[in-house]
């Protein structure tokens, strides 16, 4: 009788556990997974998904961009701007990062909480979210550029964090 409420205790605590673990995880770019009714916004767009992609993104990021003062990042490039890939671009870029401040660094703070490594898709987009934190730094001065920097350093500090977890090596603060 004893090893049978011991292994009903297990499997309940192993049940709990898996199910505690897979909804407890927080969605690190909620706009992803709610479009705005009037997009065409796909459901959770990524990317990445063959290397060919990622060199196209790449370039996209090596090409002169384009910040409006609402905020919405286009490829100033024609030819790259008018590739398919390039208004999945747009669309994660405009739709999915965060571009403010506060917005950041409730990511940052996300980050530095998550326990495991990123999704491929929220490493892409953290990955966005840091090139777009470079790009502000740049442009801005005094007390601006001194915020976006510290922005620009919580960023990396977690894209480096999570790579050192995915190769297996220690992480060192």
């Amino acid at each position: 009788m004893c090893w049978k409420t011991l292994l009903l205790l297990l499997l309940c605590y192993d049940a709990q556990a898996t199910v505690a673990h897979r909804w407890s995880r927080a969605v690190l770019f909620p706009a992803a997974h709610r479009p705005k009714r009037s997009s065409s916004m796909p459901l959770n767009p990524v990317l990445q998904s063959s290397l060919e992609e990622v060199e196209l993104l790449y370039e996209f990021l090596l090409a002169e961009l384009d910040i409006s003062p609402d905020l919405q990042i286009s490829i100033k490039d024609e030819e790259l701007a008018s590739l398919r890939k390039a208004s999945d671009f747009r669309t994660v870029c405009n739709d999915v990062i965060p571009k403010r401040i506060p917005d950041i660094r409730r990511l940052s703070a996300s980050l530095a909480s998550l326990p495991g490594v990123l999704k491929k898709e929220d490493f892409e987009r953290t990955a966005l979210t840091l090139a777009y934190a470079a790009y502000r730094t740049a442009l801005s001065q005094g007390h601006q550029k001194d915020i976006w920097a510290q922005s620009l350093l919580s960023l990396f500090q977690a894209l480096r964090h999570d790579l050192m977890r995915s190769s297996g090596s220690r992480v060192s603060a």
